[in-house]
């Protein structure tokens, strides 16, 4: 009753390639022999994960970077998409004398072999919970 209706030759649109490589990770990392990691797939939530935040290679945009636990290191940095928390965080970031941490939540998409952040909730973290963890 409530789907919409059909005409005739029209379909969802569904990924039908694997999924692509990370253009950041492999050949294109700095570390040398960095891992090939897949593209994480759009409409991936990411839950209360903590990390920085950077320019990205080009200067222009802004970059999630996970802290990780030293060992695994298979998250590539996510570029942030433009919105207003990722405002507060620059803001943030340029007024503090050390680089802050952030607690962040969002969905994840994905366009053209490289993933990209829309930011739901932000916290920074402050100078004790940076201290000590």
């Amino acid at each position: 009753m409530l789907k919409p209706r059909r005409t005739s030759g029209e379909r969802d649109l569904v990924p039908t390639d694997a999924p692509a490589t990370d253009r950041s990770t492999g050949a294109g990392a700095v570390a040398p022999r960095a891992p090939t990691l897949t593209v994480v797939r759009e409409g991936t939530p990411i839950v209360n994960r903590v990390g920085r935040i950077t320019l990205g290679a080009d200067g222009g945009q802004s970059e999630f970077v996970f802290e990780s636990d030293g060992q695994a290191l298979r998250d590539p940095p996510l570029i942030v998409l433009p919105n207003l928390n990722l405002m507060l965080m620059e803001d943030a970031a340029r007024n503090n004398t050390r680089e802050p941490r952030f607690r962040v939540s969002g969905v994840v998409t994905e366009y053209r072999g490289r993933n990209y952040l829309l930011l739901d909730k932000v916290y920074v973290l402050n100078a004790v919970n940076q201290q000590y963890r």
